[in-house]
């Protein structure tokens, strides 16, 4: 393909529909060859074997990745009740295996739902061994395949929600709405322990990060066919959310003329230099809590986030995206 056939550098975010088998930095690699285009990043890992929302930040998108890894997530897991593995899922090595009819007979409708509920709310979790978080510089699933294990602190989580979605015995099938930081394969592990019969995950659709949903991603088999049909990118173009569409439910400002350069600086900006949208400030009572600001400049450019000092009665940048 020539070079006056490709794309100009995308700006913003692309929901993928990850498939099983591709790690989050696989999907990656793989965009940046479909896109040509080197600045791209993920914004948190999602397990191989597991499917669903992996939003993608692009160009000056990748600026968002910290922020959007801090949102809260929904899955929908399958639980295999009577087994415990390695890895706590179906993928690892068998530690304990409970006869299905051995399930059938522990586990009632009610016990389920009693040893759910224990996992609602503020919660501690252990991470697993099989995980990317590291240790005195080392992943902790490096040392895993290793044969080592070690000690983890356990991490405070939030369940905000946990609905039974189908119950087939030793099947369970489960929406889960938590907070970053949440391994669904450890709540699984958790769950069948609480019951005396293991468990482990066996199936897993992460479903929503923060504002973005499945409804609007894309495979990559999907984003390599937009771009076969059309090497300009403008078919792949009206699927990239604009890096203002994450902070939708934030009040938003825009700098007056005399306060362009100010602005394109990144240097506080007074009440008197910026305007702020009344019709949106009703809808952005749900980010209140967050004290960010969109702030345009006159032409209507989105340029960065600013937060409200009220000790100094200044606006002061948070991140800029120039």
């Amino acid at each position: 393909m020539g070079s006056e056939n490709r794309a100009a550098p995308f700006q913003g975010m692309l929901v993928v529909n990850k498939e099983a088998g591709f790690t989050s930095n696989d999907v990656v690699a793989k965009l940046r060859g479909i896109l040509h285009m080197r600045k791209i990043g993920h914004t948190g890992t999602l397990d191989p074997d597991a499917v669903g929302v992996l939003p993608v930040c692009l160009g000056n998108g990748t600026k968002l990745a910290e922020l959007i890894a801090d949102r809260d997530k929904e899955y929908v897991a399958m639980l295999r009740l009577g087994v415990t593995t390695d890895t706590q899922d179906m993928s690892g090595t068998g530690l304990k295996n409970v006869p299905d009819e051995e399930v059938l007979r522990l586990v009632t409708q009610e016990k389920l739902a009693g040893a759910i509920e224990q996992f609602v709310g503020e919660i501690n979790q252990i991470p697993p061994m099989y995980s990317a978080i590291k240790v005195n510089g080392q992943k902790l699933y490096e040392l895993a395949r290793a044969g080592k294990t070690i000690e983890r602190k356990a991490r405070r989580i939030t369940i905000y929600e946990i609905e039974l979605l189908e119950i087939r015995l030793p099947l369970v099938t489960m929406r889960v709405r938590c907070s970053k930081g949440t391994y669904i394969r450890t709540l699984c592990e958790d769950i069948g322990a609480a019951l005396g019969v293991g468990g482990a995950m066996q199936h897993l659709t992460r479903t929503r990060v923060g504002t973005f949903t499945l409804a609007q991603a894309l495979t990559l088999s999907e984003v390599q066919q937009l771009m076969d049909n059309d090497p300009g990118g403008e078919a792949v173009r009206e699927h990239v959310l604009p890096v203002d569409y994450f902070f939708a439910g934030c009040p938003s400002l825009q700098a007056a003329e005399s306060a362009q350069i100010k602005l394109r600086n990144g240097n506080v900006l007074l009440p008197e230099e910026v305007s702020i949208d009344a019709q949106k400030a009703e809808n952005a009572n749900m980010d209140s809590d967050r004290n960010l600001y969109r702030v345009y400049d006159s032409s209507g450019n989105f340029c960065a986030v600013y937060t409200f000092d009220p000790d100094t009665g200044l606006y002061r940048p948070r991140k800029m995206f120039l």
